[in-house]
């Protein structure tokens, strides 16, 4: 926290207080795992269940490219290998616009309760 936050924190009312503690800015992690809540939490369950059963195919057949003794066979597991790890990674950072949205959603609300607060108090 730098010194302009604690500025602003100090000059905030209880009210406010607890209107910043309510919609404050979460880390990613917190984010991430928010993701897997709600009513499209389902959708994140099922990218990350298929993410990880790409990500094990891609270790598996990472192994049968390094153990391949023919040129050909290599070939095709080293392809098969990084287009599965290519795909997993792909998969994993498509929830991420998605956590920005949750991310400018919070801090909106945020604002919202605090022009709801400023007009309920004049």
């Amino acid at each position: 926290m730098n010194r302009i936050d604690r500025l602003i924190e100090e000059a905030l009312s209880e009210e406010d207080r607890a209107i910043a503690e309510a919609t404050a800015e979460r880390g990613w992690f917190a984010l991430s795992l928010d993701q897997f809540r709600g009513k499209l939490g389902w959708v994140t369950w099922v990218v990350m269940i298929v993410q990880t059963t790409m990500f094990v195919a891609a270790v598996w057949c990472g192994i049968e490219f390094y153990g391949a003794t023919d040129t050909l066979v290599a070939v095709k597991w080293g392809i098969t290998a990084a287009t599965l790890a290519l795909m997993a990674t792909v998969l994993k950072l498509s929830l991420m616009p998605q956590i920005q949205a949750d991310r400018v959603l919070r801090a909106l609300r945020r604002v919202e309760l605090m022009i709801a607060k400023r007009d309920a108090g004049q």
